[in-house]
């Protein structure tokens, strides 16, 4: 794949450990990168040590790599503007950056997440607050935790958006020798892939916390990924997206993996602990804690069935014991495989 002649410029906004390990990415594939930190610590140890010690701790940045607590330093004619914030908090950070962006920056969204209350997709919301186009908007997703693309470990990842060729520019900013990525135009259900992952990751992991085997965890990926399919079918979405990476590759690492968060918070849950309990020890965001709720209020407007959801989210927000919302599940009625 040919690379850019000369140096793209990217703004990464914020230094957690996924934004972070994407700025490594852009620079490994030669993009001159300013990453925007909320905290001067956390910019500082990145300019002077070449680390970011709270996020990724050991892992030395490429000095391509620039860090700054002004967001209108990081976003000044950058070429690519990416977005790493929790998905919860994109509106009201996008609404103070959008005065600041690069006139035709591509913003690009690494978050997985649904909008409570408006059950809107990250990438709707970047266009609803921006004021821009789809083809202005980009999303990467995929199997990509944080931790090993920082080791420089193999990942495959998916960049989509409905303009191709913005696909394709962003895919050559990002392709390194272990970081490979794959395009798509179908947003909606790379979107849908990555964020209801995270709430299928919290059902597998209050399992592992209460010993159910690996036979529970086969049968929970499954049929979570059944109704990932059905949520984006009923919204319009490729199917074929579900097999692939932004769906059952995304999915396989977060329910599989400790470094997923979304797992550990829901092991943390099935061994007993609760909500607030497995809050205080969550280092980071665990983004399925709160997008379970707007996944299932989505589902419900579309009208697709979604038990594993509907149990996650009864659960972590109704209180109810993981024992009694197990046996409800399992006690459903009988019916075929495909629907």
């Amino acid at each position: 794949m040919s690379k850019p002649v000369t140096p793209v410029k990217a703004a990464v906004l914020s230094a957690g450990s996924w934004g972070t390990a994407f700025a490594m990415v852009l620079a490994d594939a030669g993009c001159e990168v300013v990453l925007w930190a909320r905290r001067p610590e956390v910019a500082e140890a990145i300019n002077s040590t070449r680390t970011n010690p709270d996020y990724l701790p050991g892992v030395e940045l490429p000095e391509n790599v620039r860090a700054t607590t002004d967001p209108a330093e990081a976003a000044a004619g950058a070429d690519f503007t990416v977005l790493s914030v929790p998905s919860q908090t994109l509106r009201a950070n996008l609404a103070e950056w959008t005065p600041l962006l690069a006139p035709r920056t591509v913003l690009v969204s690494l978050m997985k997440g649904v909008e409570l209350g408006t059950t809107m997709r990250m990438s709707e919301v970047i266009e609803d607050v921006a004021k821009v186009g789809p083809e202005r908007v980009a999303v990467v997703t995929g199997p990509n935790l944080a931790r090993e693309i920082a080791a420089r470990m193999p990942a495959a990842a998916v960049v989509a958006c409905t303009d191709e060729a913005v696909a394709q520019r962003l895919q050559a900013v990002c392709h390194t020798p272990y970081f490979r990525p794959y395009t798509n135009t179908d947003v909606v259900g790379c979107e849908l892939g990555g964020a209801v992952k995270n709430v299928i990751g919290l059902g597998v992991g209050i399992a592992d916390g209460m010993g159910l085997g690996d036979n529970a965890k086969g049968s929970l990926i499954t049929r979570g990924l059944a109704e990932t399919t059905r949520l984006g079918l009923a919204m319009g979405a490729d199917p074929m997206t579900f097999s692939g990476l932004a769906g059952l590759g995304d999915l396989v690492a977060t329910c599989s993996s400790p470094l997923s968060r979304n797992h550990t918070f829901g092991t943390n849950l099935g061994k007993g602990m609760t909500l607030q309990e497995t809050i205080a020890v969550t280092k980071q965001t665990a983004e399925g804690v709160k997008s379970c709720e707007s996944v299932l209020d989505l589902a419900r407007r579309h009208g697709v069935d979604m038990p594993i959801t509907e149990t996650v989210v009864s659960i972590v927000h109704e209180g109810k014991s993981p024992v009694v919302a197990l046996k409800e599940l399992m006690s459903r009625s009988a019916k075929p495989e495909r629907r």
